[in-house]
């Protein structure tokens, strides 16, 4: 099929990794690629470096509400940095809550990482895809868990859970609470030590506006942890083995290009406002949800609310959600995503197969001129 227009290039992918990067990102890590000499990239080693590294730490505990700024780790991305809290934590999977929501980078590691392996409590979600704290508290009354683990903002369908209410419970029960904020960091308001997380996990390249390959995780002091990763840091090389309370350190050579690249994002959406970003992203999820309801043969999936990220999930009922996205890309340059979205546990609850949905997600640089080509190529297709 051809569209009657010409074809279009939109981007409705952020939600996998944002595009385009505000020029200050791209220009970050081209001035830090050209102008450190290699030996200044190690966090620590010198005056210079710690600059680089602690200005990234400061503006990202800005927006996740962090006070502890050097308590941030930097790693490669979510995926990272929970698989490295969870080993490092050391908690048998059967005394982990969870819930339904959750991205594979918990489920897989609670299934496989050794030591940890084994079958977390999984909390459900209703059809808009929310979890109630109701279950949290039923759950933790029953004594068995140490810790829980909170998806704060859906990939799936965009719905933001109530992290401050959990928090509260899992504070109540002695529970660690993590939160992973993949989807939220950058996007919306977060508050990490306001909701009392014991842990955050986050990745750069969504919301955050950084490059890909750059992430982080927080990890409140005197919280049990273990690293599972040591090496050289350029601080105290003559010390081989570590105490049980030393804090983890970022071992080996870090991405300096990637996170000078981070911390330009941060200050351009610091600069920018949330506040600002997020009432825009809403007003094109607004805009969306009312276009995709007027249209026969789409049923929207799970979120609708105001407590809703940048997130919006349909299923065609005519078509498989893969072969209505190959026919928007290929056919009129509207780049979406289909599938479970790589996580698979959400989707009996919120209405939609195995087959998954099809996603389209925002950033600040969408337009509702966006939404109207999706509209017309949605109407022409179906």
């Amino acid at each position: 099929m051809k569209p009657s227009g010409e074809k279009t290039n939109i981007y409705l992918n952020n939600a996998a990794t944002s595009y385009p990067k505000p020029p200050c990102v791209l220009e970050a890590a081209l001035e830090t690629l050209r102008d450190l000499p290699p030996g200044q990239f190690r966090d620590g080693a010198h005056g210079a470096d710690a600059d680089l590294f602690t200005k990234c730490r400061l503006l990202l505990g800005q927006l996740l509400g962090i006070k502890d700024t050097e308590r941030i780790y930097f790693s490669s991305g979510a995926t990272d940095s929970l698989n490295q809290l969870l080993l490092g934590l050391g908690i048998p999977a059967e005394q982990i809550i969870t819930t339904v929501t959750e991205h594979n980078s918990v489920l897989r590691p609670l299934h496989n990482l050794p030591g940890i392996a084994g079958e977390p409590v999984l909390l459900p979600c209703d059809e808009n895809g929310r979890v109630s704290p109701e279950l949290l508290e039923r759950e933790a009354s029953r004594g068995k868990a140490r810790a829980f683990l909170l998806n704060h903002c859906s990939n799936v369908t965009g719905t933001i859970q109530d992290a401050a209410s959990f928090g509260q419970i899992a504070k109540r029960y002695g529970l660690l609470f993590i939160l992973d904020l993949s989807q939220s960091a950058g996007c919306m308001e977060v508050l990490s030590d306001v909701w009392m997380a014991d842990a955050v996990a986050f990745t750069g390249h969504k919301s955050l506006l950084g490059l890909q390959g750059t992430g982080g995780y927080y990890i409140r002091e005197g919280v049990p942890y273990h690293p599972f990763r040591y090496g050289g840091t350029g601080r105290e090389s003559e010390k081989l083995a570590c105490k049980a309370d030393d804090p983890p350190e970022d071992a080996g050579t870090q991405n300096a290009c990637g996170i000078s690249a981070l911390s330009a994002a941060a200050a351009w959406i610091l600069e920018t406002g949330v506040g600002r970003i997020r009432e825009k992203e809403l007003q094109l999820v607004r805009a969306a949800r009312d276009m995709l309801s007027g249209i026969p043969g789409i049923r929207l999936c799970g979120g609708g609310s105001t407590d809703t990220g940048p997130v919006v999930s349909f299923i065609p009922e005519t078509l498989d959600p893969s072969d209505l996205g190959y026919i928007l890309s290929s056919g009129y340059g509207i780049i979406t995503r289909t599938g479970l979205h790589c996580s698979p546990l959400i989707h009996p609850h919120i209405g939609s197969s195995r087959k998954g949905t099809v996603r389209i997600s925002f950033s600040p640089f969408n337009t509702p001129k966006d939404i109207s080509a999706l509209e017309s190529a949605l109407k022409e297709i179906l």
